[in-house]
């Protein structure tokens, strides 16, 4: 099969991935194998190439979320059947017995395994998952929606839970690619009043064009005090400002799984008057299912933009530019039953 692999992480301007061709991978036990029919390119692929986070297996396959095809499956699946249309997110394993897995909180296993870091991912043709941790698709999502859903909505989504934002309050998102602009979607349906700031002039037109109040730039202040605030974008020079922004008793999630370092903060402009900051890692399975149910019944549809398998290298620049109009999308196949 043909896949890209991590060669050497390093600058996208070194060519760090290669396109190669591998052995279909076998399912182990709780395995399904699928044929991939697309995947979203995600800002961690990117800290994968890049090398912002470490190597844990050498020449791994990036991509991590996954719209695939069953096409077979390893002793003991009983989930899905050949033929289903399934999603793989990022989360790929967690242990199950420590007291975060006991308790609702698998996100923070310390054993937890990840899709295209640990394990070979969607940039290839076929790829495995264990049928626990792969969700069921809804009918309504076509192939190339569903693909951003799988994390940078389901991530977005337990961002804006992490936010603790009140009911019709006003939403400040920082950084405008493809989790924020599904999150700003989510918001605006649910009755809050969302203020974008993001580098990008053509990311800030389409924050207007989706129904945000303002869009400015991401060193700016937006025209309100927020009731709560994301930082999608990797850049920790924007938090004291995105701390600044806020009004007292309301908080700042930072979404990412990479940030570069926070500058000094002032306790009385930044952090006074109750204000909250807090990080995102992950999703449960849970977060997953609520939000694709949740996505379904609003409507909730990505901007899109398609590549082909062997395209992903361009894919990946075109999110390093920064001034991104929604979410790239991989297409690799078309399902046997269309």
């Amino acid at each position: 099969m043909r896949a890209w692999v991590v060669r050497e992480p390093g600058p996208l301007a070194e060519s760090p991935l290669d396109l190669v061709e591998l052995a279909v991978p076998r399912p182990g036990p709780g395995e399904i194998l699928l044929r991939v029919l697309t995947c979203g390119v995600c800002r961690t692929d990117l800290h994968v190439a890049t090398g912002d986070l470490p190597v844990r297996r050498p020449r791994v396959v990036p991509g991590h979320e996954i719209v695939g095809e069953v096409i077979g499956s390893g002793p003991g699946c009983v989930r899905f059947a050949t033929g289903d249309r399934v999603g793989v997110p990022w989360l790929r394993s967690t242990c199950g017995s420590c007291d975060a897995c006991r308790t609702g909180r698998e996100n923070l296993c310390g054993r937890s395994r990840y899709t295209g870091w640990d394990a070979d991912g969607g940039y290839a043709e076929f790829t495995t998952v264990p049928e626990a941790f792969a969700y069921a698709l809804p009918d309504g999502l076509d192939d190339l929606s569903a693909a951003p859903l799988l994390c940078a909505g389901i991530i977005g989504y337990r961002a804006l839970k992490r936010a603790v934002l009140p009911p019709g309050g006003r939403l400040g998102l920082y950084g405008f690619g493809g989790s924020a602009h599904l999150t700003a979607q989510l918001a605006l349906a649910q009755g809050a009043e969302v203020h974008v700031l993001t580098r990008g002039e053509g990311a800030r037109r389409l924050a207007l064009e989706l129904g945000a109040t303002s869009a400015g730039g991401a060193d700016e202040q937006p025209p309100v005090p927020l009731d709560a605030a994301i930082l999608f974008a990797p850049a920790g020079e924007i938090v004291p400002a995105a701390l600044a922004a806020l009004a007292p008793g309301a908080t700042l999630a930072v979404a990412g799984i990479h940030l570069s370092d926070i500058p000094r903060l002032d306790y009385q402009r930044h952090l006074f008057h109750e204000k909250t900051m807090t990080s995102v890692e992950s999703n449960t399975r849970a977060d997953g299912e609520e939000f694709l149910a949740l996505a379904e019944r609003l409507g909730l549809r990505p901007t899109t933009h398609e590549y082909r398998l062997d395209e992903a290298a361009d894919a990946l620049a075109y999110l390093d530019a920064g001034d991104v109009r929604g979410a790239g999308v991989l297409r690799v196949a078309h399902r046997s039953t269309n």
